[in-house]
């Protein structure tokens, strides 16, 4: 940490100052990407554009850095997405419930700015798709009772032999 501003010297000086103390030290030397030029910047960007690029550059996904309701609409229009690879009704079910008591959650939950308000996913609809895509039942295969083997009749063959 950094020692207070002397009183009465100028905050221009006093930064100006501690940049010349940290290049005696050495503290900049060895950074990377000293020597080269600063990228240029065709074009002005604003800052959702600056925080798409930084996503980008930290392999991280741009939904992360939604505002919670709009996170949540997107959440419910990938439902439809997610829904088809659950492998029952019941976790469909279960899955939509607990999506709608997070939205219910975030309803109740005071905003400080402005924030789109997320709607409840609608079950019944989601269960009708996910029955839609499931494939077709199999036909069950058809029961082959084994043919009883002949059995030989000892007695006939007893009898024949004088």
């Amino acid at each position: 940490m950094t020692e207070r501003k002397p009183p009465g010297m100028a905050f221009e000086t006093w930064i100006d100052h501690q940049i010349t103390q940290a290049q005696a030290r050495g503290a900049f030397d060895g950074l990377e990407g000293s020597g080269r030029p600063l990228p240029q910047r065709v074009r002005e960007q604003t800052s959702y554009e600056w925080a798409l690029e930084w996503a980008r550059r930290q392999e991280a996904d741009p939904r992360d850095l939604l505002p919670p309701g709009m996170a949540l609409r997107r959440e419910r229009e990938d439902l439809a997405l997610r829904v088809p690879a659950l492998p029952s009704e019941a976790a469909v079910r279960a899955t939509v419930a607990e999506f709608n008591a997070r939205v219910e959650q975030h309803w109740r939950r005071p905003q400080d700015g402005p924030d789109a308000v997320p709607g409840l996913a609608d079950e019944d609809a989601l269960v009708r798709l996910w029955q839609a895509t499931r494939p077709p039942p199999q036909p069950p295969e058809p029961l082959t009772v084994p043919s009883p083997a002949r059995r030989r009749r000892w007695r006939l063959r007893w009898r024949r032999s004088p």
